[in-house]
């Protein structure tokens, strides 16, 4: 027999269904004054403003991508250095053997390269991708999150009050407001 609590746990959030990109910014800022934290938002395409709205601050990519592109300059710096001073020393037309000016297509691009790859797969590694499966995809009529409907889900994290959420979300006039139930363990993670 399960009791109340365990049906919080088994709960992931609580999803609501707007029409209209606006209407979706707003309900995130409500929701953000209220004092939720853990939501997240699906729409067909990005908004402008939804990020604020959510209060979301989330700078590892940038920060990766930033330290990626350092190292990826040193080494190739390093590299040229090595090749032109050490491995393979020639005197070419009388110039010095460190000769930066030459030296800067090299560390351009071996910062852009690494750059470049660690934006991709950093932002797969971060987002979580890939993700067959995620607990919002059972809300009711959420495919039409890829066509023209906007959802707003807030999570079943930390200090969460399932009531509080949905009274929340049922005043910012939605189509639907739906509870989420949360996947069973090992269900579709890879």
């Amino acid at each position: 027999m399960s009791t109340h609590t365990e049906q919080v746990d088994l709960l992931y959030g609580v999803c609501a269904e707007f029409n209209a990109p606006g209407d979706l910014i707003r309900a995130a800022e409500k929701a953000t004054e209220a004092g939720f934290v853990h939501m997240d938002c699906f729409s067909p395409f990005p908004i402008h403003g939804l990020s604020d709205a959510m209060k979301f601050r989330d700078s590892r990519v940038p920060w990766t991508i930033f330290g990626a592109g350092l190292a990826g300059g040193l080494g190739g710096l390093s590299l040229i250095t090595y090749v032109s001073l050490i491995a393979y020393r020639h005197n070419v037309g009388g110039r010095p053997a460190f000769s930066w000016p030459s030296f800067v297509p090299v560390t351009f691009e071996c910062t852009i390269l690494c750059a470049g790859v660690v934006a991709v797969f950093g932002m797969i590694a971060f987002n979580g991708l890939p993700k067959p499966y995620h607990p919002a995809f059972s809300t009711p009529n959420f495919e039409r999150a890829s066509q023209d409907k906007f959802f707003l889900c807030l999570e079943n994290k930390g200090d969460f009050d399932a009531a509080k959420a949905e009274a929340l979300l049922r005043s910012l006039n939605p189509v639907n407001v739906s509870r989420v139930d949360a996947e069973e363990e090992g269900n579709w993670s890879l």
